[in-house]
């Protein structure tokens, strides 16, 4: 039997997780566990390229790792862990700020959004960050990324930072393959369908965040942007907004396009938007209170991520020592 190949990610505990964040990756991960070996990480090291409120990220580096059980993520069967918990991410993310030209990281379109975001505080981690995401995957050898397309750009980044250190030192890396799921890969905010849904988002009502209050969620899809036509069609050029109601209501239904087209066929956008809204508190609703549950519980995830950590950190130190070998370091 050949051994599963490996695949890794993780979301910055910057905010809530969104619902963006569960159909578009999240809820696609609990179902690869048993065909894959699967790393999932609270990137804590990332988030702080933006200031944070201390006690804010510690507790929502908690509530991240309990909504990742809660929607799925067995951790008998994933390896979840705190990315700051495993140092050899720091470590490696140095070597290979030595092995990324200026240039490529000038050219990544995140830095620049990000600057114009907070052009208070454009740090050096801002701009190298794409080296610890690199470092990220390459110390796991991961074979596959499940990646939005906003990140693709990071994996491609990544790919060429392994060959060229596999060029110079022979095979140290895994040169690793984008996983872009087909279906739920990027929802759209609901108050500018045009963008994707993000935690950062100016306007609240565009961003649905997993652990809402049902009444919070419906009120959100009631608020959604449609377009002045009446029927519900799935057109993402002309119709974003209700294109995108529709992704989310196939997700959380299972029914295709044509089957929601044919259900609301003369209803108007009201019923449509109220139906999507029903069924997405209904997706959510166990996960928002399994999450709950286990916040209460601090010794199982602590547990959790001891354990996590303990399991990512061998497999990282291995891939650590054998680059610090490759550039010449002395061995400790």
């Amino acid at each position: 039997m050949s051994e599963k190949k490996r695949m890794l990610s993780g979301i910055q505990p910057s905010g809530e997780l969104t619902l963006g964040s569960y159909l578009g990756a999240i809820r696609n991960w609990s179902e690869r566990s048993d065909q894959f070996d699967c790393y999932y990480f609270m990137a804590d090291l990332h988030t702080i390229t933006v200031r944070q409120v201390p006690a804010d990220l510690r507790r929502r580096t908690l509530s991240q790792l309990a909504a990742y059980i809660a929607c799925g993520l067995d951790p008998e069967k994933n390896t979840l862990f705190i990315q700051s918990h495993v140092p050899q991410h720091a470590q490696l993310g140095w070597v290979l700020d030595c092995y990324t030209m200026f240039g490529e990281l000038s050219r990544m379109t995140q830095f620049k959004a990000k600057s114009a975001q907070h052009a208070e505080n454009i740090n050096a981690g801002l701009f190298t960050y794409p080296c610890l995401m690199a470092a990220d995957i390459l110390l796991y050898q991961a074979d596959l990324v499940p990646v939005g397309e906003d990140q693709k750009q990071h994996c491609e980044l990544t790919r060429d930072i392994a060959t060229r250190f596999n060029n110079v030192y022979g095979d140290v890396f895994t040169v690793p393959e984008p996983y872009i799921a087909k279906v739920g890969a990027r929802i759209m905010s609901l108050s500018t369908p045009e963008n994707k849904m993000s935690k950062s988002d100016t306007d609240p009502n565009g961003c649905v965040y997993l652990l809402d209050e049902a009444n919070v969620m419906m009120k959100k899809f009631k608020r959604a942007v449609t377009d002045s036509e009446m029927d519900v069609r799935f057109d993402p050029v002309n119709k974003p907004g209700i294109s995108n109601l529709m992704q989310i209501y196939s997700c959380a239904t299972g029914r295709d396009y044509a089957a929601i087209e044919a259900e609301f066929a003369g209803q108007g956008y009201g019923s449509f938007k109220k139906a999507v809204g029903e069924a997405t508190v209904e997706m959510c609703r166990p996960i928002r209170e399994e999450t709950q549950r286990l916040l209460k519980d601090k010794a199982y995830l602590e547990s959790v991520y001891r354990s996590g950590a303990e399991k990512a950190g061998y497999i990282a130190n291995k891939t650590l020592r054998k680059v610090y070998k490759k550039v010449g370091f002395v061995q400790p």
